[in-house]
Protein backbone atom coordinates (compact mmCIF):
# COMPACT_ATOMS: atom_id res chain seq x y z
CA UNK A 1 0.00 0.00 0.00
CA UNK A 2 2.79 2.17 0.58
CA UNK A 3 4.05 1.66 -3.04
CA UNK A 4 0.22 4.07 -4.23
CA UNK A 5 0.14 6.30 -1.76
CA UNK A 6 3.71 7.19 -2.70
CA UNK A 7 2.29 7.48 -6.31
CA UNK A 8 -0.71 9.33 -5.85
CA UNK A 9 1.09 11.56 -3.56
CA UNK A 10 4.39 12.19 -6.06
CA UNK A 11 1.77 12.85 -8.90
CA UNK A 12 -0.28 15.29 -7.23
CA UNK A 13 3.11 17.13 -5.76
CA UNK A 14 4.41 17.46 -9.33
CA UNK A 15 1.32 19.01 -10.62
CA UNK A 16 1.65 21.96 -7.94
CA UNK A 17 5.07 22.86 -8.18
CA UNK A 18 6.61 21.95 -12.34
CA UNK A 19 6.04 25.50 -13.14
CA UNK A 20 8.52 26.92 -10.04
CA UNK A 21 10.82 23.64 -11.12
CA UNK A 22 10.83 24.93 -14.18
CA UNK A 23 11.96 28.49 -13.42
CA UNK A 24 14.28 27.18 -10.78
CA UNK A 25 16.19 24.87 -13.73
CA UNK A 26 16.45 27.60 -16.24
CA UNK A 27 17.66 30.30 -13.17
CA UNK A 28 20.93 27.23 -12.24
CA UNK A 29 22.00 26.77 -16.17
CA UNK A 30 21.21 30.14 -18.01
CA UNK A 31 23.25 33.32 -16.86
CA UNK A 32 21.32 35.94 -18.62
CA UNK A 33 18.72 36.18 -15.83
CA UNK A 34 18.74 38.21 -12.75
CA UNK A 35 16.78 36.73 -10.68
CA UNK A 36 13.14 34.87 -9.91
CA UNK A 37 10.93 37.31 -11.40
CA UNK A 38 12.73 38.23 -14.51
CA UNK A 39 12.87 34.73 -15.29
CA UNK A 40 9.39 34.29 -14.31
CA UNK A 41 8.24 37.78 -16.79
CA UNK A 42 11.11 36.71 -19.68
CA UNK A 43 9.55 32.87 -19.74
CA UNK A 44 5.81 34.38 -19.67
CA UNK A 45 6.57 36.87 -22.66
CA UNK A 46 8.44 34.68 -25.04
CA UNK A 47 6.54 31.28 -24.35
CA UNK A 48 3.54 32.10 -22.48
CA UNK A 49 1.89 29.73 -19.53
CA UNK A 50 3.00 27.10 -21.60
CA UNK A 51 6.66 27.96 -21.41
CA UNK A 52 6.58 26.86 -17.61
CA UNK A 53 4.65 23.27 -18.40
CA UNK A 54 7.55 21.87 -20.62
CA UNK A 55 7.78 18.21 -20.54
CA UNK A 56 5.76 18.16 -16.85
CA UNK A 57 2.90 15.27 -18.31
CA UNK A 58 5.84 12.74 -18.32
CA UNK A 59 7.23 14.28 -15.49
CA UNK A 60 4.41 13.28 -13.57
CA UNK A 61 3.99 9.65 -14.74
CA UNK A 62 7.82 8.95 -13.83
CA UNK A 63 7.44 11.32 -10.52
CA UNK A 64 4.51 9.09 -9.44
CA UNK A 65 6.53 6.10 -10.21
CA UNK A 66 9.70 7.15 -8.39
CA UNK A 67 7.99 8.14 -5.18
CA UNK A 68 6.35 4.98 -4.98
CA UNK A 69 9.34 3.47 -5.56
CA UNK A 70 10.90 5.73 -2.90
CA UNK A 71 8.19 5.33 -0.23
CA UNK A 72 7.89 1.47 -0.28
CA UNK A 73 12.04 0.93 -0.97
CA UNK A 74 12.04 3.66 2.55
CA UNK A 75 9.46 1.22 4.67
CA UNK A 76 10.50 -1.63 3.64
CA UNK A 77 14.24 -0.91 4.08
CA UNK A 78 12.92 0.34 7.85
CA UNK A 79 11.18 -2.65 8.20
CA UNK A 80 14.07 -4.55 7.56
CA UNK A 81 16.57 -2.77 9.47
CA UNK A 82 14.09 -2.79 12.55
CA UNK A 83 13.75 -6.88 12.02
CA UNK A 84 17.44 -7.16 11.87
CA UNK A 85 18.11 -4.59 14.85
CA UNK A 86 15.23 -5.75 17.25
CA UNK A 87 13.81 -8.98 15.89
CA UNK A 88 10.79 -7.09 14.79
CA UNK A 89 9.60 -5.04 11.97
CA UNK A 90 7.09 -3.04 13.88
CA UNK A 91 9.72 -2.12 16.77
CA UNK A 92 10.30 1.85 16.96
CA UNK A 93 13.37 2.76 15.00
CA UNK A 94 15.89 4.96 15.91
CA UNK A 95 17.22 8.33 14.12
CA UNK A 96 20.09 6.47 12.58
CA UNK A 97 17.36 3.30 11.29
CA UNK A 98 15.34 6.15 9.84
CA UNK A 99 18.24 8.09 7.48
CA UNK A 100 19.61 4.99 6.58
CA UNK A 101 16.33 3.64 5.29
CA UNK A 102 15.82 7.40 3.26
CA UNK A 103 19.16 7.25 1.88
CA UNK A 104 18.60 3.85 0.67
CA UNK A 105 15.55 5.06 -0.76
CA UNK A 106 17.33 7.84 -2.00
CA UNK A 107 19.85 5.68 -4.00
CA UNK A 108 16.97 3.27 -5.25
CA UNK A 109 15.30 6.44 -6.99
CA UNK A 110 18.48 7.62 -8.69
CA UNK A 111 18.20 4.51 -11.41
CA UNK A 112 15.14 5.21 -11.86
CA UNK A 113 14.81 8.80 -12.07
CA UNK A 114 17.88 9.93 -13.91
CA UNK A 115 16.64 9.55 -17.99
CA UNK A 116 13.41 11.33 -16.81
CA UNK A 117 15.35 14.25 -14.86
CA UNK A 118 17.40 14.44 -18.26
CA UNK A 119 14.92 15.27 -20.41
CA UNK A 120 12.90 17.15 -17.75
CA UNK A 121 15.92 19.69 -17.79
CA UNK A 122 15.96 19.44 -21.60
CA UNK A 123 12.89 20.41 -22.07
CA UNK A 124 12.75 23.03 -19.76
CA UNK A 125 15.63 24.81 -20.95
CA UNK A 126 14.58 24.50 -25.11
CA UNK A 127 13.62 27.50 -26.24
CA UNK A 128 10.33 27.99 -28.43
CA UNK A 129 8.39 30.95 -28.69
CA UNK A 130 4.68 30.79 -28.36
CA UNK A 131 2.82 31.20 -31.85
CA UNK A 132 1.32 34.27 -30.61
CA UNK A 133 4.40 35.82 -30.34
CA UNK A 134 5.67 38.30 -33.57
CA UNK A 135 8.74 37.49 -34.57
CA UNK A 136 10.63 38.96 -37.83
CA UNK A 137 12.45 35.78 -38.29
CA UNK A 138 10.24 32.37 -39.16
CA UNK A 139 10.22 29.90 -35.86
CA UNK A 140 12.64 26.97 -36.46
CA UNK A 141 10.84 23.83 -35.03
CA UNK A 142 11.92 22.83 -31.49
CA UNK A 143 14.97 19.94 -31.41
CA UNK A 144 12.52 17.63 -28.79
CA UNK A 145 8.95 18.16 -29.54
CA UNK A 146 8.17 16.11 -26.06
CA UNK A 147 9.56 13.92 -23.45
CA UNK A 148 9.80 10.60 -25.40
CA UNK A 149 10.86 12.01 -28.35
CA UNK A 150 13.74 14.26 -26.19
CA UNK A 151 14.98 10.33 -24.49
CA UNK A 152 15.06 9.13 -28.44
CA UNK A 153 17.18 11.76 -29.46
CA UNK A 154 19.03 12.09 -26.47
CA UNK A 155 20.18 8.43 -26.86
CA UNK A 156 21.25 8.32 -30.75
CA UNK A 157 22.93 11.63 -30.64
CA UNK A 158 24.80 10.51 -26.68
CA UNK A 159 24.14 7.19 -26.66
CA UNK A 160 22.53 5.32 -23.46
CA UNK A 161 25.06 7.14 -21.21
CA UNK A 162 23.30 10.27 -22.51
CA UNK A 163 20.30 9.16 -20.41
CA UNK A 164 22.41 9.27 -17.12
CA UNK A 165 24.41 12.71 -17.29
CA UNK A 166 24.61 14.32 -14.08
CA UNK A 167 24.07 10.85 -12.75
CA UNK A 168 26.70 11.35 -10.07
CA UNK A 169 25.15 14.72 -9.01
CA UNK A 170 21.98 13.19 -8.72
CA UNK A 171 23.47 10.11 -6.36
CA UNK A 172 24.88 13.02 -3.91
CA UNK A 173 21.97 14.97 -3.96
CA UNK A 174 19.08 12.37 -3.43
CA UNK A 175 20.93 10.05 -1.41
CA UNK A 176 21.57 12.66 1.66
CA UNK A 177 18.66 14.54 1.20
CA UNK A 178 15.96 11.66 1.58
CA UNK A 179 18.10 10.59 4.31
CA UNK A 180 17.36 14.15 5.90
CA UNK A 181 14.06 14.44 4.80
CA UNK A 182 12.59 11.46 5.92
CA UNK A 183 14.36 11.93 9.11
CA UNK A 184 13.21 15.48 9.39
CA UNK A 185 9.52 14.23 8.89
CA UNK A 186 9.42 10.94 11.56
CA UNK A 187 11.26 13.79 13.92
CA UNK A 188 8.79 16.46 13.90
CA UNK A 189 5.53 13.85 13.69
CA UNK A 190 7.00 12.31 16.86
CA UNK A 191 7.59 15.94 18.38
CA UNK A 192 4.26 17.18 17.66
CA UNK A 193 2.12 14.56 18.37
CA UNK A 194 0.72 14.66 22.14
CA UNK A 195 1.49 11.73 24.03
CA UNK A 196 -0.82 8.91 23.91
CA UNK A 197 -1.78 9.16 20.10
CA UNK A 198 -0.70 6.14 17.81
CA UNK A 199 -0.38 8.27 14.59
CA UNK A 200 -0.22 12.32 13.87
CA UNK A 201 -3.05 14.66 12.68
CA UNK A 202 -3.33 15.72 9.43
CA UNK A 203 -2.05 19.34 10.61
CA UNK A 204 0.69 18.00 11.79
CA UNK A 205 1.72 15.70 8.88
CA UNK A 206 1.26 19.18 6.56
CA UNK A 207 3.79 20.83 8.97
CA UNK A 208 6.24 18.21 8.95
CA UNK A 209 5.73 17.40 5.75
CA UNK A 210 6.46 20.67 4.71
CA UNK A 211 9.60 21.77 7.18
CA UNK A 212 10.84 18.28 5.95
CA UNK A 213 10.65 18.93 1.74
CA UNK A 214 12.22 22.49 2.96
CA UNK A 215 15.28 21.68 4.99
CA UNK A 216 15.98 18.50 2.38
CA UNK A 217 15.97 20.99 -0.64
CA UNK A 218 18.03 23.44 1.20
CA UNK A 219 21.14 21.06 1.71
CA UNK A 220 20.35 19.42 -1.61
CA UNK A 221 20.74 23.04 -3.81
CA UNK A 222 24.28 22.77 -4.75
CA UNK A 223 24.24 19.31 -6.04
CA UNK A 224 20.55 20.17 -7.94
CA UNK A 225 23.34 22.95 -9.83
CA UNK A 226 25.76 20.73 -10.73
CA UNK A 227 22.76 18.15 -11.61
CA UNK A 228 21.08 20.51 -14.03
CA UNK A 229 24.57 22.00 -15.58
CA UNK A 230 25.95 18.24 -16.70
CA UNK A 231 22.20 17.24 -17.87
CA UNK A 232 21.81 19.98 -20.39
CA UNK A 233 25.71 19.93 -21.44
CA UNK A 234 24.48 18.35 -24.80
CA UNK A 235 27.45 16.75 -27.29
CA UNK A 236 27.90 20.12 -29.40
CA UNK A 237 28.99 21.00 -25.84
CA UNK A 238 30.88 19.23 -24.01
CA UNK A 239 31.81 21.75 -21.23
CA UNK A 240 31.93 19.53 -18.25
CA UNK A 241 34.03 16.38 -17.85
CA UNK A 242 32.45 15.57 -15.03
CA UNK A 243 30.72 16.26 -11.36
CA UNK A 244 34.04 17.82 -9.43
CA UNK A 245 35.18 19.93 -12.84
CA UNK A 246 31.70 21.41 -13.41
CA UNK A 247 31.74 22.79 -9.78
CA UNK A 248 35.28 23.94 -9.85
CA UNK A 249 34.50 25.61 -13.29
CA UNK A 250 31.04 26.92 -12.04
CA UNK A 251 32.72 28.64 -9.04
CA UNK A 252 35.80 30.03 -10.94
CA UNK A 253 33.85 31.69 -13.32
CA UNK A 254 30.63 32.79 -11.48
CA UNK A 255 31.89 32.62 -7.69
CA UNK A 256 30.48 30.24 -4.58
CA UNK A 257 27.23 31.74 -4.79
CA UNK A 258 26.79 30.44 -7.98
CA UNK A 259 25.90 26.93 -5.48
CA UNK A 260 22.77 28.35 -4.24
CA UNK A 261 20.87 29.42 -7.76
CA UNK A 262 17.82 28.36 -6.93
CA UNK A 263 17.91 28.04 -3.30
CA UNK A 264 14.82 30.42 -2.20
CA UNK A 265 13.14 28.98 -5.19
CA UNK A 266 14.05 25.04 -4.00
CA UNK A 267 12.40 26.30 -0.45
CA UNK A 268 9.44 28.33 -1.15
CA UNK A 269 8.36 25.27 -3.93
CA UNK A 270 9.21 22.14 -1.24
CA UNK A 271 6.59 23.63 1.28
CA UNK A 272 3.58 23.12 -0.57
CA UNK A 273 4.87 20.60 -2.47
CA UNK A 274 6.06 17.85 0.15
CA UNK A 275 2.83 18.89 2.64
CA UNK A 276 0.70 17.83 -0.77
CA UNK A 277 3.18 14.74 -0.78
CA UNK A 278 2.83 13.83 2.69
CA UNK A 279 -0.61 14.49 3.37
CA UNK A 280 -1.70 12.42 0.57
CA UNK A 281 0.15 9.56 1.56
CA UNK A 282 -1.07 9.61 4.82
CA UNK A 283 -4.49 10.08 4.16
CA UNK A 284 -4.31 7.12 1.52
CA UNK A 285 -2.85 5.04 3.69
CA UNK A 286 -5.08 5.25 6.49
CA UNK A 287 -8.59 5.54 4.13
CA UNK A 288 -7.10 1.64 3.34
CA UNK A 289 -6.52 0.74 6.53
CA UNK A 290 -9.87 1.86 7.72
CA UNK A 291 -11.90 0.25 4.62
CA UNK A 292 -9.66 -3.36 5.48
CA UNK A 293 -10.37 -3.04 8.86
CA UNK A 294 -14.59 -2.67 8.32
CA UNK A 295 -14.33 -5.94 6.70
Amino acid sequence: MDFIAGAIGGGLSTAVGYPLDTVKVRIQTERHYNGIWHCIQETYRTEKVWGFYKGMSASVLTVSLISSVSFGTYKNFLWTICKLRYGAAEAKPSKLDVSLAGGAAGAVRVVLMAPSEVAKVRMQTQRNPHPSIASPQPVSKPKYQGSLHCLKVIAKEEGFGGLYKGCSALLCRDCASSAIYFLTYSALCDWLTPAGKNKPGFLVVLLSGGFAGVLAWGLATPMDVIKSRLQTDELDQHKYKGLIHCARESVRQEGAKVLFKGLGLNCIRAFPVNMVVFVTYEAVLRFTDHYANKK
